[in-house]
């Protein structure tokens, strides 16, 4: 069956490499990912905070098994300077769905984690009434195209969304609105885009900023 894998990848360029190998490993990962995103293999790719000369790249992939999922990161050019730390995702019974929610064109993206604490005093009929208030206001937020993907991370209580909003303070907003807001703590990655992810391949490239922020 079918799983989802988040993947972060850190590249680290080995000192001394010339630009021109540096281009053109660059130039084969980036058409690589394209056809790794046409067999469904690669959804999305984004670039999280980076400091100055980081190389890093967040990743949402699938595959049937650790086993078969290992075959997509091997296969990617950028392996051989690269690590990945791989977290696989298990499916959340808020999930609005893979595709549900449109990509919002003018928002920025985010990557929530939320760690549920219940209170021991909790009489398991308020569990359920939050819980359930808590579902019902993650169906109006995916309506509201704000979350768009929900998955559960592993760990108690451990759960992991996409979000999407104009701004985080908005985010915040939201976060510390929810009906299950004092029974979490959460974790807030802001996502930036990346030249190749799938959802915005289309798209012209951005500006790279930096040699510490290639393209690929």
């Amino acid at each position: 069956m079918e799983s989802e894998y988040l993947v972060e990848m850190t590249t680290h360029v080995p000192e001394g490499t010339p630009a021109h190998e540096v281009a053109d490993v660059r130039a084969r990962e980036a058409a690589n990912t394209r056809e790794l995103a046409a067999r469904g293999r690669v959804l999305r790719l984004w670039r999280p905070p980076l400091g100055p000369g980081e190389w890093r790249t967040i990743g949402l992939f699938t595959a049937d098994g650790p086993d078969d999922l290992e075959r997509t990161p091997a296969s990617m050019p950028l392996r051989v300077w690269r690590t990945d730390e791989v977290t696989e995702l298990a499916a959340h019974p808020n999930d609005p769905g893979r595709g549900e929610v449109p990509r919002a064109a003018g928002g920025a993206e985010y990557l929530v984690t939320f760690i549920v604490d219940v209170p021991d005093a909790a009489s398991p009929r308020i569990v359920d009434e939050m819980l359930a208030r808590e579902a019902a206001r993650a169906r109006e937020l995916a309506a509201e195209g704000l979350l768009a993907r929900l998955w559960t991370l592993p760990g108690r209580g451990r759960n992991l969304g996409l979000w999407q909003a104009v701004e985080a303070g908005r985010l915040q907003e939201i976060l510390r609105a929810l009906p299950l807001a004092d029974w979490l703590t959460t974790e807030t990655v802001p996502l930036t885009r990346h030249p190749s992810d799938p959802a915005v391949a289309e798209e012209p490239p951005a500006s790279t900023g930096s040699a510490g922020t290639p393209a690929a």
